[in-house]
């Protein structure tokens, strides 16, 4: 788990943790005995061991993010230090008093497009709010790492979380401080926390809807990775756009949103003779696609129609230029952080808000109407 704090747009720093537990519960259980204001008893690390049935070690790995614990004993410690009130650090008690200036934000495979626009977009919305970012991208998107990353950003003084994308953690499957103000890129969340996306289902709608008008018999897909959500929401889209029509429904074929992908799979699906448009589930499998597209003979569009999604930089620089769904990153990271400050500033409850931020299609020069073969 790589952890940067990202300050306007100053160089990455590492975040440094204690080196053992036994060092860690001591200066865990100092700093939150000095926390205590006049006339008060603090709770120490003890109280919380006892309380929540677990050692002291338990409770520090819990409260530094460590990976190495069952989630049904992280929550155990969690309501511990939830009903004594306990404070590991200044860190968390800045997380309670929403002084630091600092908002966390977990993200999952940075080199991903999607990912690294709308980590972007948050940091430059955060920045014309007067807040800082604290990063951590998590090694895989499932519970255990995700709820490591939240429990290590929450007690290195953040006054809320933004989730970009937690795929197969859920909200009861995450450790998620009840007090901690988080919204997410995912629908899932909604009933628990705000949740902003783009318009996925209805933009690959869109796609297919105009690959239609232009009298294809139908549309292929080339997907993104089963796991993801917005992968599963766009071929929500696609299969239901093609079901309305009355259209025969290919089989998905699944890439891993790489270039490289869209450019191995290629041969999958031009052993469909009927093949004249496909719908990629992201631009860069799309790029990867017109290559060997063209390597093969095939001709963009009078022979095959190719639409992407995202509408990356490069996309109107590809042969031909590609027709894709274009994702407002910058309008998405924009709700994001509106969303989580309602929170912390105000105190706003948005558990049931969802924000659907439009994806419309954006039309060049990669389709065109069906070869006669091909047409409807």
């Amino acid at each position: 788990m790589l952890t940067l704090t990202c300050r306007d747009r100053a160089r990455p720093v590492p975040l440094l943790g204690a080196g053992t537990d036994a060092y860690a519960a001591q200066m865990t259980d100092a700093t939150s005995r000095r926390g205590a204001g006049p006339g008060r008893v603090a709770s120490s690390i003890g109280d919380v061991a006892r309380l929540a049935g677990v050692s002291t070690q338990t409770v520090s790995r819990v409260a530094h993010g460590a990976p190495s614990v069952r989630d049904e004993t992280r929550r155990r410690v969690l309501d511990a230090m939830d009903r004594l009130g306990y404070s590991p650090n200044a860190a968390a008690r800045a997380l309670r008093s929403g002084a630091s200036g600092t908002i966390g934000v977990i993200a999952h495979q940075l080199a991903r497009t999607g990912e690294s626009r709308t980590v972007e977009a948050v940091v430059e919305a955060a920045r014309r709010e007067g807040y800082t970012v604290s990063l951590v991208d998590v090694q895989t998107p499932g519970s255990d790492d995700v709820s490591a990353a939240v429990q290590r950003l929450s007690h290195q003084t953040i006054d809320g979380l933004v989730i970009i994308r937690a795929e197969t953690a859920t909200p009861t499957t995450l450790a998620l401080p009840r007090r901690l103000p988080v919204v997410a890129v995912d629908s899932r969340f909604v009933g628990h926390h705000p949740a902003v996306g783009a318009d996925q289902a209805g933009g690959a709608a869109a796609a297919v809807q105009h690959l239609l008008d232009l009298r294809h018999a139908t549309v292929h897909h080339l997907a993104g990775p089963a796991a993801s959500v917005p992968a599963s929401s766009r071929v929500d889209g696609w299969r239901d756009a093609l079901v309305r029509t009355g259209r025969r429904v290919p089989p998905v074929v699944v890439g891993d949103w790489s270039a490289e992908s869209g450019y191995a799979l290629a041969s999958e699906l031009l052993a469909d003779p009927e093949l004249t448009a496909v719908f990629c589930g992201n631009d860069e499998m799309a790029s990867g696609l017109l290559l060997a597209l063209h390597e093969r003979g095939v001709r963009v569009p009078q022979d095959v129609s190719v639409v992407g999604f995202d509408d990356i930089p490069l996309a109107r620089f590809l042969w031909p230029p590609l027709t894709t769904v274009r994702q407002d990153f910058a309008a998405i990271g924009e709700r994001l952080v509106e969303l989580l400050l309602a929170q912390v500033r105000d105190g706003a409850v948005l558990a049931n808000r969802h924000v659907t931020v439009p994806a419309p299609l954006v039309v060049r020069a990669s389709t065109g109407p069906a070869r006669a073969s091909g047409a409807s």
